[in-house]
């Protein structure tokens, strides 16, 4: 189905306004030459609102909009828990970790754990981000967001990764996270208007133009299992969203990987003017995170109703954008394009970051600030390319792109989460101890996965964090270690957080309290 003109327009308009902003914000004084932490941290100048934008921006794309709207069409509001729960786990995030991170005035997660343990932690876990952005965020990304564009527009899929590709280098590549982050507010305002748009009109058609409130009401009625946010044990979807450990078990652990230690998350926080600006940022991101189930998950479920016969779930959102009207149709689409270029400029200059300042870097130790970022900007564009050759091989195959990368990253995620906290929390962890969290995660994920296929992946990472907790404290009495000589002293950290960020948390509590009461 092809846009019209109108709607072609006012696509068009966003592009270009687009990469217009991002270029005058990225513009230096005159004699000044981007350096590393310009181009890798903004210049620690982002203000609380380019934080949470930034967010935001970066964690819904491709694979949460289409992946989470198709998982929306096949299981329900139950995959909006990833939502639900990530505001929470950003109110920790931002209480007890950023100010570990801010204080040791670091630029990435592996140079983090190379101040607290050794350089080999460091490298094995940056070529591990490296493999795991490259090969599956980014894949995954161009691939679904290629599949939107072909199902709303025709264009070929190939075509489709390469305008994404070339959109998201135009305005990236130059100015690096600060025009990433700066621009970020506008693809926010963008996607949250261009999603609640999709949502109401969705809901107006169920509710034959009688409005929103009467349309939810009949989709509710018309599909009632799908607004069960804890699933039975006789739930065909179980094993993705397996009943009440879902908010005990594992999924705490996967939040707390993604939003706490991935790099590409967290390396908006650590580009803040300051902590507290920092926390006020992760405060705005919880709760846009309330509200995105209403954007990516509420239309794969009215697809359930408006288009019942769907060949693949993660064509719901495509479909659904099909029905809307002139004009409206060109602002969701620039919508769902924000998401994903805002995303894919993120995870390049992630990327980019990683591979300069963790590996290049090491290597290459006397070479200028200005080669720095032109290899950063060299790796980036690679980047992009690699991904756009492996996306199909990798992706093309799967009907919930969205749970195939949860259940990938839930292999490693569990060594991750341990090792960070008890690097974090207990003086006495080794190097040796955290290397065994990291392997261990692995080799022990791969077992349960084999041995006891019917444990439902949620479970196991679970189950393979509590090994991945012990085993390092063995390893550290085993070792007969004593206070590891690069430990946090946590007496110098200032947890303390403001009333304004205090009263938010209550907030938030007392909202998933609520929405967790109404759809149990």
């Amino acid at each position: 189905m092809q846009l019209s003109t109108i709607d072609l327009s006012v696509f068009v308009t966003y592009v270009i306004a687009l990469i217009g902003i991002a270029y005058w914000v990225s513009r230096e004084k005159a004699g000044h030459q981007k350096n590393t932490k310009d181009y890798f941290l903004a210049g620690n100048s982002l203000p609380w609102w380019a934080v949470g934008a930034s967010l935001i921006a970066a964690n819904i794309s491709a694979e949460q909009i289409i992946g989470m709207s198709g998982s929306g069409y096949a299981i329900g509001l139950a995959i909006a828990s990833y939502e639900w729960m990530a505001a929470i786990t950003l109110i920790i995030v931002g209480k007890y970790f950023l100010p570990i991170f801010l204080k040791r005035g670091i630029y990435t997660m592996p140079q983090f754990l190379e101040q607290r343990f050794d350089h080999r932690v460091r490298t094995i876990l940056a070529v591990f981000w490296l493999g795991v952005y490259v090969f599956v965020n980014l894949t995954a990304i161009l691939w679904l967001g290629a599949l939107a564009i072909y199902t709303v527009t025709g264009v070929d899929m190939f075509y489709g990764m390469l305008f994404l590709g070339a959109f998201a280098a135009a305005y990236s590549l130059y100015g690096g996270l600060k025009a990433v982050a700066l621009t970020d507010i506008i693809q926010v305002v963008i996607l949250v208007v261009g999603g609640l748009l999709l949502s109401f009109i969705c809901l107006d058609m169920i509710g034959d133009g009688q409005g929103i409130f009467v349309g939810f009401a009949s989709l509710v009625e018309q599909a009632p299992s799908h607004f069960d946010m804890i699933l039975d044990k006789d739930n065909p979807h179980y094993m993705s969203l397996p009943g009440i450990s879902v908010l005990v078990g594992g999924m705490w652990i996967m939040n707390l990987s993604y939003w706490g230690f991935n790099q590409y998350i967290i390396q908006r926080t650590l580009a803040a003017k300051s902590l507290e600006e920092g926390q006020k940022g992760i405060v705005f991101a919880a709760f846009l995170k309330l509200l995105m189930p209403i954007i990516v998950v509420l239309p794969g479920i009215a697809a359930v109703i408006l288009a019942p016969q769907l060949d693949r779930p993660d064509q719901a959102y495509p479909v659904m954008m099909q029905l809307m009207p002139v004009g409206i149709k060109g602002l969701v689409f620039a919508a769902l394009v924000a998401a994903i270029v805002s995303s894919l400029g993120s995870m390049i200059n992630s990327i980019a970051t990683i591979f300069t300042m963790d590996l290049y870097a090491y290597h290459k130790p006397d070479r200028s600030e200005e080669h720095y970022v032109r290899v950063g900007r060299a790796v980036a564009f690679s980047a992009l390319v690699v991904a756009m050759i492996c996306a199909k091989p990798l992706l093309g195959s799967f009907d919930q792109a969205f749970q195939y990368i949860q259940e990938f990253t839930g292999f490693f995620t569990p060594g991750i989460v341990a090792l960070f906290l008890l690097g974090m929390f207990w003086k006495r962890t080794t190097a040796h101890a955290a290397l065994v969290a990291a392997i261990g995660s692995a080799v022990f994920s791969l077992l349960f996965k084999f041995l006891l296929p019917e444990l439902p992946f949620i479970d196991r990472v679970g189950l393979v964090f509590m090994l991945c907790m012990v085993l390092p404290i063995i390893t550290v009495f085993v070792e007969k270690a004593g206070e590891h000589e690069n430990a946090v002293q946590l007496a110098d950290i200032d947890f303390t957080t403001t009333n304004s960020f205090n009263i938010a948390t209550v907030g938030i509590v007392l909202i998933l309290t609520a929405l967790y009461a109404t759809w149990w």
